[in-house]
This record gives structure tokens, sequence and C-alpha cells, in this order.
């Protein structure tokens, strides 16, 4: 099974809660806080594995969760960091935020990438005493880990990628210079998935050559296998395109140049501007005529042209010597530059909204919740810190705009309190 493109969560691990706790030791009166902070979550780290070939195993799998920061503890003791989670794909695996289509990474070298930053620990009490707030009984929170839905997509890492349409001779061809070893028939969609095969020029020149299948007509729209092979092809340095010459199915060979060339346009712009080399295959069982008059078309486009036939090998080693000349003057294989993550500012980052029913104000903000955990009602410097958290989000301001009064109820996800000014 060949499985190029898969959906997974990712999610960091989130930061350890801060302590909440006070020195206590014989003979030593009136300890101050010595609430250690929360240790800081795990991250998602992607790493290239050339043991894998396909992410077929991310179709079993499909959410990847890093370790939680411990909680600190008493004595000033910072909580243990979460373990970061590796996540192992094949060599030319591209990863996009599925929401946006942003691509985070591309896993082309061996370095390993970090897509998802583990939450930091939160504080503990020992940061929150000061000469009048001797003895705070809260602490913050830690921070949640980054988590995003992802999709994977490999795209192989090849110099040289064939094209053209089943059965005109690609798999053939790769068979014969190098040491691939394709499934090779007469009959259409022989090759159901890409082949790649390391094909040497001389003892110190070789390059990496890539059997694309499933490219037909409307391929560009995503008919048939059209989407799932062309992405494939992005990455190749050269196009090698392979027609038919001698027309034994019945077809036009420079038809099907123009065709496929209209699909790669399709896909992408920059795909058909991608130098080519088009290549007259079946010669050993094509007329004269057929061969010089697809000779003057390939002429007619300014295209580098050969002509072999990959069944008796004629003409093989010739091409795969231009091929190697022309890859020379070529700037090495793409690869994708990830895209910067657009940020919320401050007032978008703490978003909320508020309902007014029945003579109670509902007050929605995810990002409250994290922090009320820490909150004790019955301590006055923690309810102090609360109080000043809703101030400077602007929540306060936005109740008094819609008229709350002394006394009346204000709801926090299940939290409720009397407002007072």
């Amino acid at each position: 099974m060949f499985v190029d493109n898969a959906k997974i969560k990712i999610k960091a691990g989130d930061g350890g809660d801060g302590a909440v706790s006070f020195h206590r030791e014989k003979y030593v009166a009136s300890g101050g806080p010595d609430g250690g902070d929360g240790g800081r979550g795990g991250d998602i780290i992607f790493q290239v594995d050339d043991n894998f070939s396909t992410l077929v195993d991310f179709r079993y799998k499909r959410k990847y969760t890093a370790q939680r920061g411990e909680n600190g503890s008493s004595r000033n003791c910072t909580g243990k960091s979460g373990e970061s989670l590796v996540i192992k794909v094949p060599r030319g695996t591209v990863v996009k935020d599925s929401e946006t289509g942003r691509i985070m990474a591309d896993l082309s070298s061996d370095e390993p990438k970090v897509l998802a930053k583990g939450g930091q620990g939160g504080k503990g009490n020992a940061h929150f005493a000061t000469s009048t707030r001797q003895i705070p009984r809260f602490a913050k929170p830690g921070f949640p880990g980054e988590e995003f839905d992802v999709t994977l997509e490999l795209k192989l890492l090849a110099d040289v990628g064939l094209v053209g349409f089943p059965n005109v001779g690609k798999s053939t061809l790769i068979s014969v210079v190098s040491e691939a070893k394709p499934k090779i028939a007469n009959y259409h969609f022989t090759t159901l998935t890409p082949v790649l095969g390391v094909v040497r020029a001389t003892e110190e020149k070789s390059f990496v050559m890539a059997d694309i299948p499933g490219l037909i007509e409307g391929a560009g729209d995503g008919t048939g296998l059209g989407h799932e092979f062309l992405r494939h092809v992005e990455r190749c340095r050269l196009i090698v395109h392979i027609v038919d010459v001698s027309g034994v199915e019945g077809r036009d060979p420079e038809q099907d140049f123009e065709i496929i060339n209209a699909e790669l346009a399709k896909f992408s712009e920059e795909l058909a501007e991608r130098p080519q080399i088009l290549v007259a295959n079946k010669c050993d069982i094509a007329t004269a005529e057929q061969r010089e008059k697809f000779r003057k078309y390939a002429e007619s486009k300014n295209l580098t042209f050969m002509e072999i036939s990959g069944a008796t090998r004629m003409g093989t080693h010739e091409l795969v010597m231009k091929i190697a000349e022309k890859l020379e003057t070529l700037p090495p294989i793409k690869e994708f530059e990830p895209e910067p993550l657009v940020t919320e500012d401050s007032a978008k980052a703490q978003r909320f909204e508020i309902t007014h029913e029945n003579g109670v104000y509902y007050i929605e903000a995810p990002w409250l919740e994290n922090i009320m955990r820490t909150i004790n009602p019955n301590d006055y410097s923690s309810m102090q810190y609360f109080q000043r958290v809703l101030i400077n989000s602007g929540i306060i301001s936005k109740l008094e705009d819609m008229g709350v009064s002394e006394g009346d109820t204000v709801d926090i996800h299940g939290f409720e309190f009397d407002f007072v000014f």
C-alpha cells in the first residue's frame, strides 16, 4: 500500500501548575511561601527516518500528544519537564496546517523540526510574595501546549521525474537505466505507486529518477489519481517527458504531449515552466516518417529532443548523459520554506463574550479557565489577583458598559459571584 497523504492532530504538553505551599520547619516560625514553579510541557518534534517510505502508519493513529510538565512542589522545587514526542516520517514529507494550508515544515534534511512547543510552567506562590502580601494563597497555572490539526504530504525527492501517458515505456526506461525493478506489463496503469531509481551516469555523477504514474487527461483537476501523483513532480529539477512515437495504441504523440503539459500547468504554473527533455520512445517499431515528423515538432517547441527504445536500450545511455549534463546547470532540489504563523495580538488572544439572560451576566472566555483553577475564593489576596485579571482584560469595563449593577450575578464558566464596584 502506498500512502502519501494523512491528517493527524498534534498536541504539545501543557505546562505544570505552580504550587501553593508554605515553609514548614521545626523551630522556624512563620515560614514564608515556598511553592515551586511547574515544569515545561514536552514539544512535538518531527524527524526524518529513511526506514519509512510511506505515511501508512498515520492512517491508524491520528492523535499525538507530548507529556505534560509536572506540577511544582514545596521548598521551591520546580516540577519535572515533560518529555518531547518525536514523530518519525519519510524524507520529503511536507507538514501543513490543515485549517489554513500554511506550510509548517519540509522534512527533507536530517535536522529535526519542532512544530508544536510545550507550554511554560506556571509560577509558584513564592513569586507573588510582597511586603504587603506576605502569604499569597494562589499560584499561576501552566500554559497550554500548542496544538494543530496538520496534513502530511509526501513529495518524493527526485532530480528527474518521468511523465507521460500510461504504457508509453516509463517503467521500462527506469528499469533499464537504474536498479529499480518496477512491475512491467503491456496494459495501462501497471504502475500504481511512484518508483525511485538511482541512475549512475559516471563514476562521480549520479541522480535520482522517479517514475510518476497516474497522469491522464484531467489529472490536473484531480481525475483518477492525478493529484495523488502530481505532487511528486513538484520537487523534480528536470522533467523527462516520454511519448510513444510509434502510435501503436492509436494515439497521436503530439496531442499526448500537449495534454500532459496542460495538466501540469493546471496543477502548478511553476511546474509547467520546469525544464523538459522530450523523449520519443519505441523508435524501434516507429516508421522513419513518424520519427521525422515528431522531431520537427520538438524543434518547433525549442525542446531538447532524444530518440530511444527502452525495450532494446537504443539511445538510453545517450539520454542518461544528456540528463546529467542538463542537471549540472539547474538549481538543487526544491525545498518548501515554512510560512510564518500570523499570531494574534494580546487583545485578540484574550477574546471574551458576555451575554445577559434572566438577570445573570454570562462570561465566555476559554483562556480564563486555566487561571480560575488556581484561584482560592476564600483568600483575599487570591481574589485581588483575579480582579486585576478581569480589569486588565477589559471584562469589567464591558460589564459596566452593559449596565451591570452592584449585587448582580456574574457567571464565568459556572463560577458565580455578586458584582461589587
